[in-house]
């Protein structure tokens, strides 16, 4: 069989206990051959909006034929499908429960197939609680290592897959308002907001009672003095020099901010 060799893995499992090695384990006896990288296991539990962002950014930095195993899954055991999906460039396999809307939102679906096809599973009689180990890393190893995706289920339509409510913006009188679409480890608040609404212009956001002037870098504000810049993925986002924008703001997920520019 002809090897893609590569295999991303991502998950809300954390590092503490064993589910991430059992999963790389099962991808070993599959083809040991294959290369294994871990884009996170550190999505807040359950969190599909921020799997889907970490996702939709990760995916245009690897090589064509690079199969994405995403395991955030709070409706396993339930009636979800489990799903593969082709791309240009790659694959995604997992539950289809909407974490790939970011990636689907900026690439072109070629195929989707149902996972019904047990011959490429772990076991016949897969875990209700744990699929990652029993359909979606196996099923990766075989696609990595070659296998066909018509091989591995049924056909389905790319319009019947779940979609996550992708966050929007508003162009306003004075600017573009959005809101808080992931919080990273630093405590950076990255809204939804591109840079190209700010981009050669002079901006602030607006958040609450609060008014944060632009800037290029971090290095443009006084230690502990929080900064709105564009982050290197291409967003308008919060900071804090030297802190985190998420403690001092108390701002979550879909937290409104405006940009007035």
């Amino acid at each position: 069989m002809q090897e893609n060799k590569l295999v991303t893995l991502l998950s809300d499992f954390g590092l503490r206990d064993v589910y991430v090695g059992v999963m790389k384990g099962v991808i070993a006896q599959i083809n040991p051959r294959l290369r294994v990288v871990d884009l996170t296991h550190e999505i807040p539990p359950q969190n599909l909006a921020a799997a889907s962002f970490s996702l939709m950014n990760a995916y245009p930095y690897f090589p064509q034929g690079t199969v994405h195993v995403a395991v955030v899954d709070p409706g396993v055991g339930s009636h979800r499908k489990a799903i593969a999906i082709q791309l240009d460039s790659g694959f995604l396999v997992g539950p289809d429960n909407g974490l790939f809307s970011g990636v689907l939102s900026q690439t072109e679906v070629i195929a989707v197939v149902e996972l019904t096809n047990p011959e490429y599973w772990r076991t016949s009689e897969p875990s209700q609680t744990f699929h990652g180990r029993d359909i979606f890393a196996p099923v990766g190893a075989h696609l990595a290592s070659g296998r066909h995706l018509e091989e591995l289920g049924k056909i389905i339509e790319p319009t019947t897959l779940a979609q996550l409510p992708l966050p929007s913006t508003k162009a306003t009188a004075t600017g573009i308002t959005g809101c808080i679409q992931y919080i990273d480890h630093f405590g950076n608040l990255i809204t939804n907001i591109p840079a190209t609404e700010v981009q050669g212009k002079t901006w602030s956001v607006v958040v609450g009672e609060e008014m944060i002037l632009g800037s290029q870098t971090y290095s443009g504000s006084q230690w502990g003095e929080l900064v709105a810049l564009i982050g290197s993925h291409g967003w308008v986002e919060i900071a804090v020099n030297g802190g985190s924008a998420q403690s001092q703001l108390q701002l979550d997920w879909g937290a409104r901010v405006e940009v007035i520019k």
